[in-house]
């Protein structure tokens, strides 16, 4: 149980550190990954969805025994991103600005697996 709750107080730190400002950014985020947002919604709309997601990171890190099915559909929200970005990048459809993070997600994907098979096990 020790190794869940890390790997997911991890995320939800990390997610909320990261996501919280992006509410404040939408100008600089224009200026730096052209072309401009035609859709406002869906900046903020990610931005909502992901940091509903974190909320759920914090309940999987309290009671990870209890909360394990819900550790798979995190592993799918971490590959949703972690997959498309760099796919999006390879297709020249977006910037590798956002690589990193996609990175990121894919690595707190593979570590949410890990924690579900520790769960399963008592540890």
């Amino acid at each position: 149980m020790t190794f869940a709750r890390r790997v997911f107080t991890v995320a939800w730190v990390y997610g909320f550190l990261s996501l919280v400002p992006m509410y404040f950014m939408e100008g600089w985020y224009m200026e730096r990954v052209p072309p401009a947002l035609t859709h406002p919604e869906f900046y903020y709309g990610f931005i909502g969805v992901a940091l509903a997601w974190q909320v759920l990171f914090v309940l999987i890190a309290r009671e990870p025994a209890r909360l394990r099915p819900a550790m798979l559909p995190a592993v799918l929200e971490k590959l949703g991103w972690g997959i498309a970005v760099p796919v999006l990048v390879l297709q020249g459809r977006t910037s590798s600005f956002f690589v990193p993070a996609a990175a990121i997600d894919l690595v707190l994907g593979v570590l949410f697996v890990m924690a579900w098979r520790k769960t399963a096990e008592g540890r």
